[in-house]
């Protein structure tokens, strides 16, 4: 089929990391994609999160597409020159609770126990109140504000085709409607995060999707050394798939909610992230419904600053940036959809897309689409 100009053998709609791991996977198949995107960059989920790549702590589908998306964020940062590190993921446990937790996952290999000592080597932890904690060895750790626009500029290299300030306003079977006209498509990709309501209402209400809305911080600093890795505590560990379920984590979920409800209140995942500049990420909270209202409870940054205080053995953190991330909410971790023929509808739905959306898209592609593995050797 020869292809006109408002052609493509694959447009994706929107420009977050799902639609950019849709965008990857079909123009290293020699594909002609078009990303078409209402904002004039990617500005949503995909540059307000922590930089976190959590594979190690996923289970599941989720893990599998956690280690999919590992191996592409590495070939990513390599050839689109963005910094990416290596580092794992420490987690400093202050209950026996949380090392029984630890201690479980780790059987299944990926998670090193540290003792207290060694933990304090790699992160500036005050000792009080430490007994220990672990590496988590996969999991990786990017700046999203600097990745996501090197991955856009890689793509344009590529052949991709963005499309910024324009709005899709609908879809049908071999074509996107714009704000811009109208698109052919040989496939299409809907990749909208929680704004799919307004594209394609019937299937977001079908999967009970809602926006996710989470608060968090950027601080300098006055570390004695740099965090080896990003820093989860028994917050997290009572979120993510690996750690959450079994008697050992409901002891802790019970245990956290009992001791702190202000802060179970803020649904919080205390964890830490340090930027190549030296600023620290802290957060985050969650407050989930339809619309989430766009103000910020000051009482959820004064617990982020009070518990870094608590945990780090520093001064106060001086606070740079404050801000509200959204992401898409359902009660599965991923919305995969193919209900109109020639359209595939993707989000992760439990606010690891970063961890996991590469693989996501990569995977889902090829299943729904028929293709074949890319190439070796492609870009």
């Amino acid at each position: 089929m020869t292809l006109s100009h408002d052609s493509a053998d694959l447009v994706v709609i929107g420009s977050g990391i799902v639609g950019l791991g849709a965008a990857y996977a079909a123009v290293r198949r020699g594909l002609r994609v078009i990303v078409v995107d209402r904002t004039d960059a990617p500005v949503g989920a995909t540059i307000r999160n922590f930089g976190h790549l959590c594979i190690g702590a996923q289970s599941g589908e989720a893990r599998r597409y956690a280690d999919a998306s590992r191996e592409l964020w590495l070939r990513l940062a390599r050839d689109a020159g963005f910094w990416l590190r290596e580092s794992g993921t420490l987690v400093a446990a202050r209950h026996r609770d949380e090392i029984a937790v630890l201690e479980h996952a780790a059987q299944d290999g990926g998670i090193r126990m540290l003792e207290t000592d060694e933990l304090r080597r790699l992160a500036p932890l005050r000792a009080e109140g430490l007994v220990g904690g672990a590496h988590i060895e996969p999991d990786l750790q990017t700046d999203p504000r600097a990745a996501a626009p090197a991955i856009v500029r890689h793509l344009v290299a590529l052949g991709v085709e963005f499309r910024f300030r324009t709005a899709a306003t609908g879809v049908a079977a071999g074509r996107v409607l714009t704000s811009r006209g109208a698109i052919e498509a040989g496939a299409i990709v809907v990749a909208a995060n929680h704004d799919i309501d307004q594209l394609l209402p019937d299937v977001a209400e079908s999967r009970g999707v809602e926006r996710c809305a989470l608060d968090m911080m950027r601080a300098a600093v006055d570390f004695a050394r740099p965090l080896a890795a990003p820093l989860l505590t028994g917050w997290s560990l009572v979120r993510y798939g690996r750690f959450a379920e079994g008697p050992a984590a409901t002891s802790l979920r019970e245990r956290l909610h009992a001791e702190r409800p202000e802060l179970a209140a803020l649904d919080l995942n205390q964890m830490y992230t340090q930027l190549p500049d030296g600023t620290l990420i802290l957060g985050d909270s969650h407050a989930t419904a339809t619309a989430p209202v766009p103000f910020q409870p000051e009482a959820a940054f004064t617990a982020f600053l009070a518990e870094a205080e608590v945990l780090f053995d520093i001064p106060a953190p001086r606070v740079l940036e404050r801000w509200q991330g959204v992401y898409a909410k359902a009660p599965g971790d991923f919305l995969v959809d193919t209900g109109v023929d020639g359209v595939l509808v993707l989000a992760a739905t439990t606010g690891i897309g970063m961890t996991t959306g590469l693989g996501l898209a990569e995977e889902n592609l090829t299943a729904a689409f028929g293709w074949a593995p890319a190439m070796e050797g492609t870009p």
